[in-house]
């Protein structure tokens, strides 16, 4: 409320001014000179009332801003006669801070759109019945029906048997994803089928919506170190200011100089120009699926020298994944696989989702298994269409692998062999591991052009399985068998050479996460303790995204530090032309509007995407 009300004020006080610049250059032009300057004092003194309320009420929250030295310009021209020059003032002074409106305005948008979007109201299945609810009232377990065109309120599992969403808004990924019964779904995401059932999993508050909505809310109010570094280096404006002024009028003995000087150093909207760079580059990011919690984060990110990565499920797929089957003739890749999805659907554990996903992703036809024995750690046994089938380690097929010769240890390091029988019979031999992701070795080249120096991995995997890893991805370095405490001392010995980011997707990875100067979670998979504890998170999964937020984050800052730079430059130099004699009252207070003006839309390049790789 309060933000609304003051940039009402701003709009009025700019109404006033406009009024009286205008207004005086009617008189002026009708050759009523004395009229003419009582309107240009008229339109200025309201805005230096309210300044004067503003710079007092920063003053009381420990904050000093160059609004001083806009202050002391108007005043100072008013008092020597130079009303002109003061209404140009306080025109480009409100003006300017309409401009600065509509630059962060803008720039917030993206992210905005996020938040506004967010479900109210959930549609609930009881009895038959559908009864639309406060999206906060749907509970753990309700039946909620999403219509056609309509946000999904809620996590949770479809029961339906087919849906079409876009995810767009949640991954920045513009193609919809078809999914079938029992497939997770996301809250935020549209449905852009036909109507579907889902049972909820968490509640609202909870979700991975919900999550994003809190992360992009923190994104919008955090400040930037960088911006506030900008507020400190424009504090000096004011006593140099001062002493070129006092300078300029103790060798000339002309006043008027004096007051030319603190007219061209009037450059309040660019010292927005950092904050609008940072929250535009927070916005871009958005728009990839990369939220990051703030300007703080972002200016970090910019600074990194060096990047930790988790292994599994970072730099690899993460899981159990179905590396080959080599089948045994006479049975086939299909036949033998489509008999162990169907048992394995009785089954818990990991090696058992990855085969009935495959045989999934095949199309392959399964059937219900039945009297099915599971022996933990070795494997299950049961009939499928009255055929015996055993899937699972050598241990407890037995005399079905005289046909396989091959020991164990010729596998691969990092892989598993399971084994599947039918009717007694070896019908094929599975291989799991951990795949490297496909975009691994473009995401790593991506970081290494944007300046990154290391590339390390940390992990609790045997250094056997990880250090061939490291080599094959030109690692600079493998730490391996870690604990979850060994990541974080790894984290603090790394960052005492150089800023540090921590990429990683798992809860043993959070305390890494909360300790690195920038920690970036994976939370495709919704919301964790890493998600929590990173400072970024990437909603897609897709780790080339990291390399992009590092672009995003350094093209940001450069062009905040461009703005900054370039900007202050043009107003020293304005302001020793003044001192010098060479630039009027007036000519100094839209010379540095101008330069304001460009710096603040200079700033607004970084909503631009920046030149990254999908």
């Amino acid at each position: 409320m309060r933000m609304i009300s003051e940039r009402n004020l701003r709009r009025s006080f700019f109404m006033i001014a406009a009024l009286g610049f205008v207004g005086g250059l009617g008189f002026w032009s009708m050759g009523a000179p004395v009229i003419a300057g009582r309107i240009w004092a008229a339109g200025t003194w309201p805005v230096i009332a309210a300044m004067v309320v503003f710079i007092a009420r920063d003053i009381l929250s420990g904050r000093l801003g160059v609004d001083a030295v806009a202050l002391v310009s108007m005043a100072g021209a008013l008092l020597v006669g130079q009303n002109l020059a003061g209404a140009v003032v306080a025109l480009m002074y409100t003006g300017g801070n309409l401009l600065e409106d509509f630059a962060v305005s803008r720039a917030r948008r993206d992210l905005r759109s996020l938040v506004d979007r967010a479900p109210r109201i959930a549609h609930r299945i009881t009895d038959g019945q559908i009864a639309d609810i406060p999206v906060d009232s749907a509970a753990i377990g309700d039946i909620i029906l999403v219509r056609a065109g309509e946000i999904i309120p809620v996590d949770g599992l479809l029961t339906s048997d087919f849906a079409l969403i876009d995810e767009a808004a949640l991954t920045g990924e513009p193609l919809p994803v078809s999914l079938k019964t029992g497939a997770p779904m996301r809250s935020g995401a549209l449905n852009v089928g036909e109507a579907f059932q889902m049972r909820s999993t968490s509640k609202a508050g909870e979700s991975t919506y919900a999550g994003i909505v809190q992360m992009v809310t923190a994104a919008q109010t955090a400040k930037a170190p960088f911006t506030r570094m900008a507020d400190r280096f424009a504090l000096l404006l004011l006593p140099v200011t001062t002493l070129l002024a006092a300078a300029a009028w103790y060798y000339s003995g002309d006043k008027v100089r004096a007051i030319a000087v603190f007219v061209a150093a009037t450059p309040c909207p660019l010292i927005l120009a950092a904050p609008v760079a940072f929250i535009a580059g927070v916005a871009q990011a958005a728009k990839r699926g990369i939220v990051i919690k703030g300007g703080a984060q972002l200016e970090a990110m910019a600074r990194t020298k060096t990047v930790l990565f988790d292994k599994t499920g970072t730099l690899t797929v993460g899981g159990a994944q179905l590396l080959s089957i080599q089948p045994v003739p006479p049975f086939t890749q299909d036949e033998a696989l489509r008999l162990a999805a169907s048992l394995e659907q009785a089954s818990p554990n990991v090696v058992a989702r990855a085969i009935v996903s495959t045989a999934v992703t095949r199309q392959l036809p399964l059937s219900m298994p039945s009297e099915v024995k599971e022996f933990p750690g070795s494997g299950i046994e049961g009939k499928v269409e009255s055929r015996q089938i055993g899937v699972g380690s050598r241990q407890i097929l037995g005399g079905a692998l005289a046909g396989d010769d091959m020991p164990d240890s010729f596998d691969p390091v990092g892989t598993l062999r399971i084994y599947v029988a039918i009717d007694g019979q070896l019908a094929a031999t599975l291989l799991f591991g951990d795949e490297i992701r496909v975009e691994t070795p473009d995401a790593l080249r991506m970081l290494r052009s944007a300046g990154v120096s290391r590339i390390i991995m940390l992990t609790g995997d045997r250094a056997a399985i990880a250090e061939p890893l490291g080599q094959s991805l030109g690692l600079d370095a493998v730490f391996a068998d870690l604990a979850p405490v060994g990541k974080v001392e790894r984290v603090k010995e790394e960052q005492s050479r150089d800023p540090v980011l921590m990429v990683g997707d798992g809860l043993n990875d959070a305390p890494a996460l909360a300790m690195a100067g920038v920690g970036m979670a994976m939370g495709a998979q919704g919301a964790s303790a890493s998600t929590e504890a990173a400072g970024v998170v990437i909603l897609v999964d897709n780790i080339i995204r990291v390399g992009e937020a590092v672009v995003i984050a350094q093209r940001a800052r450069g062009i905040a530090m461009q703005s900054i730079v370039i900007g202050m430059s043009l107003s020293f130099a304005a302001m020793i032309a003044a001192a010098l004699g060479y630039l009027p009252p007036v000519s100094g207070a839209l010379s540095q509007e101008a330069i304001d003006v460009a710096v603040i839309l200079n700033a607004l390049r970084a909503l631009l995407p920046a030149a990254t790789k999908d």
